[in-house]
């Protein structure tokens, strides 16, 4: 028995070899017979019919390949019965032989698997938080008679400018700070209009930031970490950067 396969771009279908009578016509796809094939549409193919009544179908993409299906294996022959032969006079029957039986091999009882213990889920670890507050605290002797406005940047970031005719400024910066290395840099800028108000060195202008506390309505340096002053005596706008690291 043969089935015929026939394939395209996108088509697959079989087919079952039908044994064609003498007088039957056939159908042939690209020179090659499909009888039985049922249910198929070529599309841009040429159809001619010979003078057997044969149907030629000419199609481009088309392509039909043979394949042999083996026959189904015919069910084993059942066992011949065995009749005993007769018992001889006067002896009584013989009795018949056990039919062996056949219980089912026992199954291995096998305990359940305990479920596997997934590893410990590893604590989450958030960002690194500051363990100490810092703060900023300006100081001047009198204010404005210095003439100096500081700039304050950390990690490149403006924050604030600390004027000199301001009083006293206390301000914290933890939120601009960061874990482990932090870069500050203060930025004087000498304003004077018109007359210098001064030219004393004892007229200053200190900025200090450290690790404090507040208690109460007061906050508590407890750890100056950088220090930095100009004075009315000085006139260069130099800028300075201190490394400021936290815990």
């Amino acid at each position: 028995m043969y089935r015929s396969i026939l394939s395209a771009a996108v088509l697959t279908f079989a087919v079952v070899m039908a044994p064609a009578s003498a007088l039957a016509a056939s159908v042939y796809l690209n020179g090659v017979r499909i009888d039985g094939v049922t249910n198929q549409k070529f599309e841009k193919a040429t159809v001619r019919i010979d003078e057997k009544g044969d149907i030629h179908i000419t199609a481009v993409g088309y392509a039909v390949r043979m394949e042999t299906v083996p026959a189904p294996a015919a069910p084993p022959p059942a066992p011949a019965a065995v009749t005993p032969p007769p018992a001889p006079a006067g002896q009584p029957p013989a009795a018949p032989a056990p039919t062996p039986s056949t219980a089912p091999a026992p199954t291995p009882s096998t305990a359940p698997a305990a479920p596997a213990t997934p590893p410990p889920a590893e604590a989450s670890e958030g960002p690194p938080r500051l363990t100490r507050r810092y703060w900023l605290v300006t100081e001047q002797a009198v204010p404005g008679m210095s003439e100096y406005d500081i700039d304050l940047y950390i990690n490149s970031k403006w924050v604030r400018k600390l004027r000199n005719n301001e009083e006293q400024i206390i301000t914290e910066v933890t939120r601009h700070l960061q874990p482990g290395k932090n870069i500050v840099l203060l930025s004087p800028h000498k304003v004077v209009s018109g007359e210098r108000k001064s030219y004393s060195p004892r007229h200053y202008f200190k900025v200090i930031i450290g690790e404090g506390n507040v208690g109460g309505d007061n906050v508590m340096i407890d750890n100056p970490i950088i220090k930095f002053q100009r004075t009315a005596a000085d006139t260069k706008d130099d800028s300075e950067e201190f490394t400021l690291t936290t815990r």
